[in-house]
This record gives structure tokens, sequence and C-alpha cells, in this order.
């Protein structure tokens, strides 16, 4: 009975931090939002430019750009906590950061399994790639941007009522895609995919990155 006293206990003082820190916090996302935004939007030119159409090769493409979007934006948190004294690893980033986890894995996990499953097919079936083509290039994206929007949205709880509309504008437009279905054969599968890639990742966080970034300073006038 102590022990579930103290948990909740801490649970409570955890909420009431981050509550009391929502404000830093949205301020902290703007730079965060601005540089996902730059990486997803270059992204997105280079890969199309570079012309990486190929299932396969456009999973690892964009799963590197992931990798490296979130080691910068760790390092534009772990460099604002020290700025400001704090630590970096803190209860309520724990918090933010297991609410975020379970989508982020499973898209992860999603992608190995997509991976796995065209390589067996393409071995299986090499002269009919259309197909993995398709689910690689087209509904992966989607799925990713689907997974996206709800990681932000459980991370949404812990702060700004922001996050949750930005979650909502990624959950609802991914599931437009799906109900869109696949694009007509007149369309550029490679220009496609990359540019829901750069809509999404590079267009959504810059924009709400320069809203962010504009409103706060507006705020530290007044």
């Amino acid at each position: 009975m102590r022990m579930e006293s103290n948990w909740a206990a801490e649970h409570l003082q955890v909420i009431r931090t981050l509550m009391e820190r929502s404000a830093l916090y949205r301020r902290a996302l703007a730079p965060v939002m601005i540089f996902n935004g730059c990486m997803g939007a270059i992204a997105a030119i280079i890969g199309w430019a570079a012309e990486i159409d190929s299932p396969s090769g456009f999973i690892t493409y964009w799963a590197v750009i992931g990798l490296l979007a979130i080691g910068g934006s760790f390092f534009l948190v772990r460099r604002q906590a020290l700025s400001a004294s704090e630590p970096f690893w803190s209860p309520p980033t724990r918090r933010v950061t297991q609410a975020m986890l379970p989508p982020l894995i499973a898209g992860a996990i999603i992608s190995v399994f997509v991976l796995v499953r065209l390589a067996s097919f393409q071995r299986a079936a090499p002269q009919n790639p259309m197909f993995p083509a398709a689910v690689a290039m087209l509904w992966i994206p989607e799925a990713w941007i689907v997974l996206y929007g709800c990681a932000f949205h459980a991370a949404g709880f812990f702060m700004p009522r922001g996050m949750k509309l930005f979650g909502w504008a990624f959950i609802l437009g991914g599931c437009a895609l799906f109900a869109a279905g696949i694009p007509p054969a007149r369309v550029s599968r490679l220009a496609f995919s990359h540019s829901v890639m750069g809509l999404f990742f590079g267009v959504f966080h810059l924009a709400y990155g320069i809203y962010l970034f504009y409103t706060e300073k507006r705020r530290d006038e007044t």
C-alpha cells in the first residue's frame, strides 16, 4: 500500500511538473520542429533527384533519415536542457518518451517485416515486382504517417494542446491517403512517394515550428 501511494505521489509530481513547464516545452519544440522540417524537405528532394524508387532503397533511405532526425532532435533538446541547467533525462522527459515509443517501435517493426516479405516475394516471383513496389512505396509511407501521428498525439497528453492537434493532422492525413488508394499509373511512384514524405515530415514540421517560433516571440515581447 505504501509503495502504491509513493508511486501515485511521484506520478502526480511528474504531471504537475509537465503542466508547469508546458510553456517551456512549447518554446523548445520550435527549433526541433524546424530542424525536422528541414530534414524532411531536403531528404524528399534528394530522394526524388537521386531516383530512389526501389522498395528496399526507399525504406532504408527514409529509415536513415528518421534516425538522423531523432538524433538531431535529442541533441537540440539536450542542449536546451543544459542551457537551462536542467537534467536531460528527467522524469517528465521519460514520460513523454515512453508515451511516444509504442507507435514508433511499431513503425520500425512493420518496416523490417515488409523488407523481409518483399525480399521473399521478389525471390518467388521476380517477374512481377509491381505489387511489392506499390506496398513499400505507397502504403508504407502512409503507415509511417499514421503511427507518427499517434506518437505525437500520445505525447500531447503531457505537453501543450497543439501537439495533439499536430498528431491528429498526421493521423487523418495518413488515413485519407489510405482511403484514396494507390494513385493511377500515370502518376510517378517516385514523385508521389517522396512528395508525400516531404509534405508530412517536411512542410508540416516547418509550418508548426515557424508557428511556435513566432507565437512564442510575440508572447515574450508582451
